[in-house]
């Protein structure tokens, strides 16, 4: 197994491990939350008491005033239950998208939480969003990071070793994930109506989320509402795999060292290296989903945040 598929798979498992070990205990948090809530009578709210009636006050202004306390606490309640479930219905911004980060430093602009209802984005919003994820300045850590696994393994040797080596591999991977981005996340979405965020189940047992998360490969929102078949994902991914494979990856076959008897090095432009390199990047676009739906429960378990209902 190479290295790069031994991290993916370590990171999957930690994911996997993080979440299975989450959902449980924040039901049992919830259940004895519930086991300590006081009972209190239908018409009076947690806390509150009847206000006494002054000396000589009629008994039926008492109740007069009681109920214009009442109706005060209720007119406080009902506005504090549209804060929260405005903020419950999105978890992004005026725009329509998150400022989330996967553990805290990769952008998640385009998944949202507890997601609900919410507008489309206009194709303007699409590109921005995908721009700023792609643009971000923690993406020269991560392709930097690709970039050295690959040169240890010496992947696509066209390239070579050493400095300059290294350079053309940053090059390649940032090339190859500012593309599939804007041709997933924003090009094919505007032309084809469809949406390019992530709606986060968040309900259900971890095989059901995971079942869930993995199938929106394949399965999308239209800007109406509607599910469809992922053709941003599919065609997309597989479109800038194309592109990545036979314009800025290295040339064709060659001799490494002419008239030296040492092996030919087979051209890597080939549609048997574009299908590979497209099922990469579904792969991982797969896994990037599963760590999505899961990532909440993560943060509110390092933040110490309770489970959303």
């Amino acid at each position: 197994m190479k290295l790069n598929h031994f991290a993916l798979l370590c990171f999957l498992i930690t994911a996997a491990f993080c979440a299975a070990q989450i959902a449980p205990q924040l039901e049992t948090s919830d259940g004895n939350q519930s086991a300590q809530q006081p009972t209190t009578s239908p018409d009076q709210t947690p806390g509150q008491t009847a206000p006494p009636a002054k000396p000589g006050q009629p008994a039926q202004d008492a109740g007069q005033s009681q109920s214009q306390s009442k109706d005060s606490q209720n007119s406080k309640d009902a506005k504090t239950g549209e804060s929260g479930a405005s903020n419950a219905t999105s978890t992004g911004t005026s725009e329509g998208i998150s400022k989330d980060r996967l553990f805290f430093a990769l952008p998640n602009f385009l998944t949202l939480e507890n997601a609900g209802q919410v507008p489309p984005l206009t194709s303007w919003q699409k590109y921005k969003a995908v721009a700023k994820g792609s643009f971000d300045p923690i993406q020269i850590v991560w392709y930097g990071a690709l970039s050295a696994i690959s040169q240890a393994e010496n992947s696509e040797p066209g390239f070579g070793q050493g400095w300059e080596a290294y350079g053309k591999r940053y090059g390649a991977y940032a090339a190859d994930g500012t593309i599939e981005n804007f041709f997933v996340g924003a090009i094919l979405p505007s032309v084809l109506h469809q949406d390019p965020r992530y709606f986060q189940n968040g309900h259900g047992s971890f095989f059901n989320r995971t079942e869930y998360a993995v199938s929106r490969i394949f399965i999308t929102r239209t800007d109406s509402g509607r599910n469809q078949f992922n053709y941003s994902e599919i065609v997309g991914s597989a479109m800038a795999a194309a592109i990545s494979t036979y314009s800025y990856h290295p040339h064709p076959g060659y001799h490494p060292v002419p008239g030296m008897n040492v092996p030919y090095v087979a051209s890597d432009r080939t549609l048997t290296n574009t299908a590979s390199v497209w099922g990469t990047q579904v792969g991982y676009d797969t896994l990037t989903l599963v760590i999505k739906e899961f990532w909440p429960d993560v943060r509110r378990r390092i933040r110490k945040q309770p489970q959303p209902h």
